[in-house]
């Protein structure tokens, strides 16, 4: 400081000191004005050249700044919007409200709630199936089976994140849009909703018949009076309008990471108890003979046993057709593969890529488990819903209880996450440049849970939803789309037609096509044979 400023500065601290200290906040006053218009003329320039730079960069697919936050411009959402908020140094105009798009926002969903909803998503009630699945073919052909099926699901999840990579887009319509224009994106909405329409309807299936029995069996009566909370049709309504509807009406998937972590611990209940009963319940069962499907007559056949109670390593059979629909949709989680992507924190396709591997290797793991140990307890005996058959040990088993309701709030719990898919593609197709709005939100909700509960009602067999879904809808899903969205969208400059890749793609499209023909035609044949589709009644 100036030696004048000091004299000064004494001067007015030993006679003066109030006036010392007014003209001391006088100074700082203008100290903080200059400091404010310089800060604003930086801002200023960095503004300016931020604009020049959208201005001369001519967006291209695959281009680095629309790939910053997953979208492109025709979602919608271009390459200054997000520059701007990764920078995050321009403030936002005090009073105006930015305009909100279809997937406009920051992920905020961590790494573990990711991938509770997506092995949520994964298992549902395809894991009652499996035991029955293992009982029709064999031990080994089974374990072969499911490994083929992790694997692809999982290269298949590859290839959409690798398209979705390319071009800046996270949903499955839009990437059919790119592949084939408006035809594609019909197509892919299409498909999902039909396919989680299905999933929606075996997991309320459950509920309705299982529901029932678990209150009979809590009130301790042996038969049914036919009160009103005795009927199964009555309980799904009651269920839908009171848990599923309002977790469906969530704005955002990642908030029933919570709920998804609670409808996985009850599959692990599910399953030490699998394990725990495989040690407690006897081979054969008092009404074996009396319960014995075709499948179990054909096993004996075909292996030259008249052993019952026996493993079979490999076995060939009319209800062998179903084994590979069953497991093919008890793997299929694409439709949520880009919804949880979109809300995933520090979204990478790597990090993505981690979530879908270490889902599908948890829920390879307790598949397995189940499949083995409901075989190795009921062998040939094993209906097609495992759950149904342990009734045979007796409905007042406290344990056999606390499984069925666990079962029951899992299911419960998996229906609004397979919801939200199906609300997308239907938000995508008829109204796909609107922004969010809560009345379309919520009356998207209210009407695919009263079409869901429709079907239920006049749906026999939780095996027809097993069989056509799986042999149509997850083909689609898990082979023939992600393989034809690979080769059309990913730039002939960075893999030409003939690379290995876009081989690779199309085989696994053309199988998936395979898979579908064989499937559809198996279980066509089995119906005109007039075998038992039911594996025992159910």
């Amino acid at each position: 400081m100036p030696l004048n400023h000091l004299k000064v500065l004494h001067k007015y601290i030993t006679i003066q000191p109030l006036a010392a200290i007014s003209e001391i906040l006088s100074q700082l006053r203008q100290v903080k004005t200059r400091f404010q218009k310089s800060l604003k003329r930086i801002l200023s320039v960095q503004q300016k050249q931020i604009f020049k730079v959208s201005q001369v960069t001519t967006p291209a697919p695959g281009m680095e700044l629309q790939k910053m936050n997953g979208h492109s411009k025709e979602d919608g959402f271009d390459g200054l919007d997000a520059l701007a908020e990764h920078e995050e140094f321009l403030p936002h105009k005090t009073g105006v409200k930015k305009e909100i798009h279809f997937t406009d926002f920051e992920g905020k969903t961590s790494f573990g709630m990711s991938i509770f909803n997506l092995s949520n998503a994964i298992m549902g009630s395809g894991i009652l199936g499996l035991a029955f699945a293992m009982s029709n073919t064999g031990i080994i052909l089974f374990l072969i089976l499911l490994v083929c099926i992790a694997i692809l699901s999982a290269y298949s999840i590859h290839l959409l994140l690798r398209s979705a990579g390319v071009v800046g887009i996270r949903a499955y319509e839009q990437l059919g849009n790119r592949a084939f224009g408006p035809p594609g994106k019909l197509l892919a909405a299409s498909v999902i909703t039909i396919h989680n329409i299905g999933a929606m309807s075996s997991y309320l299936f459950i509920i309705k018949s299982e529901l029932p029995l678990v209150i009979k069996a809590f009130l301790q009566n042996q038969e049914n009076t036919g009160e009103w909370f005795m009927n199964g049709n009555y309980l799904i309504i009651i269920v839908s309008a009171f848990i599923i509807l309002p977790l469906a009406l969530m704005k955002q998937l990642g908030y029933l990471g919570y709920t998804s972590g609670f409808s996985l611990s009850c599959m692990v209940f599910f399953l030490i108890s699998v394990i725990y009963k495989k040690f407690n319940i006897l081979c054969p069962l008092d009404d074996t003979h009396h319960n014995m499907t075709p499948a179990a007559d054909d096993h004996t056949t075909i292996n030259g046993t008249g052993d019952f109670c026996e493993a079979k390593l490999f076995t060939i059979n009319s209800q062998t057709a179903y084994t590979i629909p069953i497991l093919a949709f008890a793997f299929v989680c694409h439709p949520e593969v880009l919804p949880i992507y979109t809300e995933l924190r520090d979204a990478t396709k790597k990090r993505m890529q981690g979530v879908a591997n270490v889902s599908i290797l948890a829920m390879f793991v307790m598949y397995l488990l189940t499949a083995l140990f409901g075989y190795l307890t009921f062998y040939g005996a094993v209906e097609s819903e495992l759950l149904h058959t342990y009734i045979r040990v007796g409905s007042g088993d406290v344990l056999i209880l606390c499984v069925r309701l666990a079962v029951l709030v899992a299911v419960t719990l998996t229906v609004p996450v397979v919801l939200f898919p199906i609300r997308r593609a239907l938000l995508q197709i008829l109204f796909p440049d609107k922004p969010f709005h809560w009345v379309r939100h919520i009356a998207i909700a209210f009407c695919l849970v009263f079409l869901v509960n429709l079907l239920v009602i006049f749906v026999p067999s939780i095996r027809d939803i097993f069989g056509l879904i799986g042999a149509t809808s997850a083909p689609s899903l898990i082979f023939i789309l992600p393989g034809i969205f690979y080769i059309r969208i990913v730039p002939e400059d960075q893999e030409p037609f003939l690379s290995r890749p876009k081989i690779q793609a199309a085989c696994f499209a053309a199988m998936g096509f395979v898979f579908m023909i064989m499937s559809l035609s198996f279980i066509i044949t089995d119906w005109v044979t007039g075998e038992s589709r039911s594996g025992g009644g159910h």
